[in-house]
């Protein structure tokens, strides 16, 4: 099942399957690609940023961001 990441629940898991393209090398150094397994940590409220891991490494993002990048949820 494809979510965008910004609608991933707390905890929930998956694989990141499709990055728009303009942000692409905006968000590559902080691990975050196509093909990397992916954690939604914790969500911030009033359209705050989401605290994802990746690679063991917890990284925080804009939810405009996080709304333009699609992942492949886990059951």
């Amino acid at each position: 099942m494809d979510k965008k990441l910004s609608e991933m629940r707390y905890e929930e898991e998956g694989r990141i399957k499709k990055i728009e393209e303009s942000l692409r090398a905006q968000i590559a150094g902080m691990g975050i690609r196509e093909g990397k397994d992916i954690k939604m940590m914790t969500k911030q409220p009033i359209k705050g940023p989401v605290v994802v891991s990746v690679d063991r490494s917890n990284t925080s993002i804009g939810l405009g961001l996080a709304d333009k990048i699609i992942v492949e949820v886990k059951r």
